[in-house]
């Protein structure tokens, strides 16, 4: 009934974005306009994945979900609990922060999820990209909106020069911005909320105002007692983070390896390299922007390099 499934890219247009991503996934782009975020698998109203190829071809995975939701999650559910996503930041993107599940649903209502997530770095300028992630030590609610009154906001972050390889996991309630210049790849749930602390002073070409910001409810949700977040070293293989909302690996090889597992959903991401996925008598080529949903029916697959090649494996943990 179901193997391992591809969706077509939902490419978004942002005023920080860039021009690498259709590119990047080999797709032609829809417009001319700067796409900051390419969706590679999700579950978020106004922004159903469609799946590639295959016999559910032209299906969206929410329709696959109700009709086959324990073969695809191992375990009961209606929506699937992550967004996964490409993100060419041309310019900085403002500084923000994501409600946790309670959070969500009192600010904004019932049914809403909270957006903890993780970043791995898969370009950076050195002369110009900044990571910001988390406050400084000691910084307090009280000194921020002093900084923010006088537009010294990114003075209040931890911030770094990132490195390729780099993984940043963010919790909900951690204030964060992408420098420019960065490309990475980011595992969330499935939640669109963003609050708005600092734009940069930027204005919308579009509108000719700046982007509304969401001071009172950012600030609600700010974590002042978490202070800087610091990154899983790019050497580090295997696991990159583990939470309850999703696990994180790392497979960097030249020989054969297994990703999957039975009876618990994966997706595999091509970041670096190319390859071979191998299911039963199935082969599907891997490659740079590969994103390949493995539902929980499929188990183990066999990943066959051909030459050095870097899989992420993106675990979703199934509701009992």
């Amino acid at each position: 009934m179901l193997s391992p499934l591809t969706f077509e890219p939902i490419f978004k247009e942002n005023l920080w974005g860039g021009r690498r991503l259709p590119e990047f996934l080999n797709r032609p782009a829809p417009h001319d306009k700067p796409i900051g975020e390419a969706w590679m698998l999700s579950d978020v109203e106004g922004s159903l994945s469609v799946i590639r190829d295959g016999p559910h071809a032209g299906r969206t995975l929410r329709e696959l979900l109700a009709e086959f939701p324990r073969e695809i999650l191992g375990g009961p559910g209606e929506r699937f609990p992550l967004l996964l996503k490409f993100i060419d930041a041309r310019q900085e993107l403002s500084v923000q922060v994501h409600p946790n599940d309670e959070q969500a649903v009192r600010l904004e209502g019932p049914g809403q999820r909270g957006k903890t997530e993780a970043w791995v770095i898969l370009d950076a300028d050195p002369a110009t990209s900044r990571i910001y992630a988390g406050f400084r030590e000691g910084m307090t609610a009280d000194a921020f909106r002093a900084a923010m009154a006088t537009k010294r906001v990114p003075e209040t972050l931890h911030s770094y020069t990132p490195s390729v390889g780099d993984c940043v996991f963010l919790r909900a309630g951690t204030v964060h911005a992408i420098g420019a210049n960065i490309l990475l790849f980011e595992v969330q749930q499935t939640s669109d909320i963003t609050y708005r602390l600092y734009d940069w002073d930027r204005v919308d070409a579009k509108t000719k105002q700046p982007r509304e910001l969401h001071i009172d409810k950012a600030l609600a949700c700010s974590n002042f007692a978490a202070g800087p977040c610091h990154p899983v070293p790019a050497a580090t293989q295997g696991e990159l983070v583990g939470c309850e909302y999703f696990t994180l690996h790392r497979h960097t090889n030249q020989e054969a390896f297994r990703v999957g597992a039975n009876g618990e959903c994966r997706v595999i991401v091509g970041v670096a390299g190319r390859g071979e996925l191998r299911w039963k008598a199935e082969r599907r080529p891997l490659g740079v922007g590969s994103v390949v949903l493995l539902p929980a029916v499929v188990g183990a697959c066999e990943v066959v390099p051909d030459g050095p090649f870097t899989v992420l494996e993106c675990g979703v943990p199934p509701k009992r």
